[in-house]
């Protein structure tokens, strides 16, 4: 039974990195934090990491989500998932980071106007304008 109580206590100082984005609310599950892992969505100083490196305190972390990209500095382990204010207080965002996201934020939300929103389905020749468009940019030629 003394055993029993030294292991949770030994796993409490090594957590999976996996573990640790489910935890600091980077990921809904351990699943997803899984899969993105090995999509090769996460960086640990310039490198794919696996889903079971260690997380150690100062580890810096590069987290690719939709269309941000974010980098975080590990500040805290924890092993289970609790209230997002305790979450953000796992890790720090690096400065050059916030504002390299709020500038790719400000720049998708400027080139949304460009969009042209249709209310009806394309004619037969507007398909044929899109496909022609699609064909020049995919294969550089207008073929």
């Amino acid at each position: 039974m003394n055993k029993q109580k030294t292991e949770p206590e030994d796993n409490d100082d090594k957590i999976r990195i996996d573990k640790w984005l489910w935890a600091a609310r980077f990921y809904k599950t351990r699943m997803l934090a899984k899969q993105a892992i090995d999509g090769g969505k996460i960086h640990c100083d310039g490198q794919r990491v696996k889903p079971s490196k260690e997380a150690v305190i100062g580890l810096e972390l590069t987290i690719r989500q939709d269309w941000d990209e974010k980098t975080v500095i590990i500040k805290a382990l924890s092993a289970q998932r609790r209230g997002a204010p305790e979450a953000a207080s796992l890790y720090e965002e690096t400065e050059a980071s916030k504002t390299l996201r709020e500038k790719r934020a400000a720049e998708r939300k400027a080139g949304l106007g460009n969009y042209i929103i249709s209310d009806h389905r394309p004619t037969k020749k507007e398909r044929r304008h899109i496909h022609r468009f699609q064909r020049v940019n995919l294969l550089g030629d207008e073929n």
